[in-house]
């Protein structure tokens, strides 16, 4: 799964928010107002569960926003995130790959000018399931 949705607790501090996930254990960031803490508090996010995804940790399930007990002075939103949205900006970098393709197959795809590295991206983003 690449997309999440989990409550976030927001702190209203000197100076901006300090902002904590409670189902999501080291899990913090802050702002310096409330839109500042919400595109940090998405990236936060993002970052912890790509980093639980990639080593192969269970992801938590998200609380009801309801359920999660606030003190003065704190609120509770929801915070979205997307996984994959965020390995494709920060892992955009190429990779070469050697494969082997029947020669009759390569000489059709070769007469009709067929770009052979967007074919298999769009064939691997195919057989994965990814939309563009």
């Amino acid at each position: 799964m690449s997309k999440y949705v989990y409550p976030a607790v927001f702190t209203k501090e000197n100076g901006g928010y300090s902002i904590a996930f409670p189902d999501i254990e080291s899990c913090f960031t802050q702002g310096e107002d409330l839109q500042d803490g919400i595109e940090n508090a998405q990236d936060a996010l993002c970052l912890t569960l790509y980093r639980a995804e990639a080593e192969g940790k269970p992801i938590p399930a998200a609380s009801e926003p309801q359920a999660v007990k606030v003190r003065d002075g704190e609120f509770v939103t929801l915070i979205a995130c997307d996984t994959l949205e965020y390995e494709r900006f920060f892992k955009n970098k190429s990779v070469k790959k050697t494969l082997t393709i029947p020669e009759w197959l390569n000489d059709m795809a070769v007469r009709e000018n067929v770009n052979f590295s967007n074919a298999l991206q769009n064939a691997l983003m195919e057989q994965l399931n990814i939309t563009k």
